[in-house]
């Protein structure tokens, strides 16, 4: 199943008279990145305010010559149809794209097909601190270059976060040890490695070492 993780930066606080300045979607399908993403910074025509500048860095200045968000719309819609949104307190950003979306004439967002990452860590640490750098400590995932926000970097860092939130770890494989070899003892899953003696017969020994004495020789004259 596919999947968008997205973030967004805005001018402020407000989704009535704020509006959006960065807009980054990752996709990934079965929790893995596909590789494909949707990045733009956004010309909102306004200024962008002091609280907002501090906490992502991005200046009007920086983005007098980016494209509206009119002219990306389409695109965005795009990208996203029919997949589920994955967004770290997803009211914030759904409350910016959907009133803009209305004002471009385009269909808005349905909180129904939304994983709001904020509300599953709530439920799974009740009380605690669940920011993004919160989760990330947590989870001793590195968010050493997020100095500011960033839709991008954000994208990527929840990316890791959504895996642990859900307790997609990587597969572990179970052997049948019916069908191994009885030098291979107490083999229970790929975790237990230090646990695989394999018995190396005197026969085989032998034949190494006859091996070794032929080889070697020839290996010499190559060098």
């Amino acid at each position: 199943m596919k999947e968008v993780l997205l973030d967004t930066e805005t001018t402020g606080l407000s989704s009535v008279n704020d509006k959006i300045i960065e807009i980054a979607c990752i996709e990934i399908e079965d929790h893995i990145p596909t590789g494909e993403k949707f990045h733009v910074f956004l010309n909102p025509e306004m200024e962008v305010s002091q609280g907002a500048y501090d906490t992502h860095g991005i200046s009007k200045e920086f983005l007098k010559d980016k494209l509206k968000f009119k002219d990306v719309a389409k695109d965005f819609i795009k990208f996203i149809d029919g997949k589920k949104l994955v967004i770290h307190n997803a009211e914030f950003d759904l409350a910016f794209l959907n009133k803009e979306l209305k004002e471009v004439g385009e269909k808005q967002i349905s909180k129904d097909n939304i994983v709001d990452t904020l509300n599953v860590a709530r439920e799974k640490f009740p009380g605690a601190q669940n920011s993004l750098d919160a989760l990330c400590k947590r989870f001793k995932i590195d968010n050493s270059r997020r100095q500011k926000h960033s839709a991008l970097l954000d994208c990527e860092l929840l990316a890791k976060v959504y895996i642990e939130l859900l307790e997609k770890k990587e597969p572990t494989f179970e052997f049948d040890l019916d069908a191994q070899d009885e030098s291979i003892q107490n083999v229970k899953s790929i975790k237990d490695r230090k646990q695989i003696i394999v018995q190396i017969t005197d026969d085989e020994k032998k034949l190494h070492k006859e091996f070794l004495q032929k080889e070697l020789p020839k290996s010499s004259m190559l060098n």
